[in-house]
């Protein structure tokens, strides 16, 4: 291992991270295609984590948050695409554990509103709503919940 070897693995990193926010695993990948030896893959993984940049528990709970809030994600799936970028099951966990399920409720309400006008035209409409909400990863409870809130007028806060 050479001091450019490690410094264009650096630059690699900083560059990585200059893009978007990365897990340890999403780094690893990154460097390794580069064809890094894994000593040097190892220690910018470590510099990273030193310096702040890779950090999975902050990642995983900005990550559930965005999804939640931007793409209006239920937990499953926010759970599913952690995992599939490498995030530990406890990062995941712990990063879901606040969610209250009245605001996972009104999430799913609002998208519904947005989706779907009232009233419903029948059965197939309602159908259709409640696979969009298990699509983005709500239970199918929860989804039934919601789609009855929505066909009710209620946002989702209210008991539904």
């Amino acid at each position: 291992m050479t001091d450019d070897q490690l410094q264009r693995a650096l630059e690699l990193a900083y560059r990585a991270f200059a893009t978007r926010d990365r897990t340890e695993a999403e780094l690893r990948v990154h460097l390794e295609r580069k064809r890094l030896p894994a000593a040097i893959v190892d220690e910018v993984i470590g510099e990273a984590a030193t310096v702040g940049l890779l950090d999975d528990a902050r990642y995983a709970s900005r990550f559930a948050d965005d999804r939640r809030r931007l793409d209006h994600w239920g937990s499953e799936r926010i759970a599913r695409d952690l995992a599939r970028r490498g995030v530990e099951r406890e990062l995941i966990e712990g990063a879901l554990a606040g969610v209250d399920p009245g605001d996972e409720l009104h999430a799913a309400v609002q998208l519904l509103n947005r989706r779907f006008p009232l009233p419903f035209a029948g059965d197939k409409d309602r159908d259709r709503a409640w696979r969009l909400l298990v699509r983005r990863g709500y239970e199918p409870e929860a989804a039934y919940a919601a789609v009855r809130s929505h066909e009710r007028g209620f946002d989702g806060r209210a008991a539904a």
